[in-house]
């Protein structure tokens, strides 16, 4: 795929949907942080019936503190992986007050030391809390990567490099949210809705279906 098919299809996407955002209900970094922690292996449908319910009882490092493991539990038991992600969680804040002063790190090395937070997670922040150019590739932006050929490759550290060298810079930051959403409704796993795409004339997806796949 060359440059000019990209900045099209980006183009499209972003006339379509001008401030694209995370479905994570979310007010603050620390809200998005705990949110992203517990979307693991889940929907964020799930997540946000939960968080729903968490953050108007507790929703600063200290206050899930004052909560306690047990208690957490109880607003997370929905969401799969529920212990792991609380005791991390307990961990996380644990770390935000004592070091960090309860506030959220705006780089990729005080986020990835948080029990829990990896390179996704933590690209998830750095883009959507705090507007820096990162790519969060999860299994619907290594799909669409590769099905399309905006950017293929073999596994997900090799789409999120190659996806930040060819996406021109303009559309860098909204990126990550375009193409999650496409994935999520529009190029989903089993079966594209290709006959319903904004930029089918575009993709270099060989198996296009030729009607809409409701």
């Amino acid at each position: 795929m060359n440059q000019q098919i990209r900045h099209e299809i980006f183009t499209r996407w972003r006339d379509n949907n001008p401030n694209p955002t995370t479905e994570l209900e979310y007010s603050t970094p620390f809200e998005l942080l705990i949110a992203v922690l517990l979307s693991a292996q889940s929907t964020d449908v799930g997540v946000n019936k939960a968080t729903r319910k968490l953050y108007p009882i507790a929703n600063t490092p200290q206050a899930i503190l004052d909560l306690g493991l047990e208690t957490l539990k109880t607003y997370v038991k929905t969401i799969g992986l529920y212990n792991t992600k609380a005791a991390n969680i307990i961990k996380t804040c644990r770390i935000l007050v004592e070091q960090h002063q309860s506030i959220i790190p705006d780089n990729r090395e005080a986020l990835e030391a948080l029990p829990g937070v990896g390179r996704k997670t933590a690209n998830v922040v750095l883009n959507t809390a705090f507007g820096q150019p990162t790519m969060a590739v999860d299994t619907h932006i290594f799909r669409v990567g590769n099905r399309t050929k905006i950017a293929p490759g073999k596994n997900v550290i090799d789409v999120e490099k190659k996806l930040l060298k060819v996406i021109p810079k303009e559309f860098l930051v909204d990126s990550h949210h375009w193409m999650i959403l496409h994935g999520r409704y529009v190029c989903v796993a089993r079966k594209p809705k290709c006959g319903s795409c904004l930029i089918e004339d575009l993709c270099e997806y060989k198996d296009k279906t030729e009607i809409d796949s409701y």
